[in-house]
């Protein structure tokens, strides 16, 4: 099967090609015989139902000094596409609502993975909720007063941007910390219409943040995220250390609760969050970790993902 599959992602000579899950999924996508297409959000047009954007015909290679060639700039119909895939990163906001309304207009027809309207239906704080036994105690709101009892209740959480990412807008706030009134007010003037998500602090994070990877509601691979001496955020671009990772039993009760209602949804690749015993994120949007997995000695994941790709195409 030779599909003619369209990237939406962000600008790709930025990416790091060591870790970038996009590129991997574009790498087993060359290994298929598919031809490749790429294009950023900020060139997508719909005009009398057609959705267009300007972009590449793209050539990839693993290959950290040289890792891709484009065509010459071209603007297409993205209906003559048969896979686009949806990787551009969060923050996800209005322009990143917008895009999935307008890749609804050819989808199911064209497979957009992950389905725009349940990456819309599922922000990634939000949509955890669905799952709240397995989380820690959570409180998503922008009343000082009621996020002032929380910290009260739990002495010691985490507080962040509720439509963040990447650990931007991370903040520890003991209980003895003086500066929660400023960081509200910062919070405010910075995010000033979004909600804000408060967490009890969980100790295990020193131990790791575990990025578990689901493909079309099944597991498929799991790392583990250690942040640095000096930090409480595990990501990796601030200093997070990637090591290999089996699931507890725990994990893979989180995991068979959520599967099937993910395969239901359409998210193909699904990327959750667990520190010790409880689930703190679902990515939808651009999950992230394919290729640490496969690094640590796990499952090419990319080839899982394009497995499922191909057989919703046979459908």
């Amino acid at each position: 099967m030779s599909l003619n599959v369209a990237v939406q992602m962000d600008p790709i000579e930025n990416i790091n090609v060591k870790g970038d899950s996009t590129f991997a999924m574009m790498l087993e996508a060359r290994e298929r015989g598919h031809e490749l297409f790429y294009y950023q959000t900020k060139t997508l047009a719909l005009e009398g139902g057609i959705l267009s954007a300007t972009g590449h015909a793209l050539k990839v290679r693993d290959d950290f000094a040289d890792h891709y060639t484009l065509g010459e700039a071209e603007r297409v119909s993205l209906s003559d596409f048969d896979v686009v895939l949806m990787r551009q990163d969060p923050p996800f906001d209005m322009g990143y609502i917008t895009a999935t309304h307008m890749l609804d207009h050819i989808h199911p027809t064209t497979l957009v993975v992950n389905d725009p309207t349940e990456v819309r239906n599922a922000p990634e704080k939000l949509f955890v909720l669905k799952y709240r036994e397995f989380m820690p105690p959570t409180l998503i709101t922008r009343d000082a007063s009621e996020l002032a009892a929380f910290r009260m209740q739990h002495e010691d959480i985490i507080l962040k941007p509720l439509y963040g990412n990447g650990g931007v807008g991370v903040f520890r706030i003991r209980g003895t910390d003086q500066n929660f009134s400023s960081l509200l007010e910062m919070f405010g003037l910075t995010y000033p219409h979004q909600p804000y998500i408060a967490q009890k602090y969980l100790p295990d994070v020193r131990k790791g943040d575990k990025r578990i990877i689901l493909v079309d509601g099944k597991f498929a691979g799991a790392i583990n995220r250690v942040p640095a001496a000096h930090e409480s955020r595990s990501n990796m671009h601030v200093g997070g250390k990637p090591e290999p990772a089996t699931l507890t039993k725990r994990e893979r009760d989180i995991c068979e609760a959520m599967g099937p209602e993910l395969k239901k949804r359409g998210l193909i690749f699904v990327g959750i969050d667990v520190i010790g015993d409880y689930l703190t994120e679902i990515n939808v949007t651009s999950p992230t970790g394919i290729r640490e997995v496969k690094r640590f000695g796990g499952a090419d994941i990319a080839v899982l993902i394009w497995d499922a790709i191909e057989e919703r195409m046979l459908g």
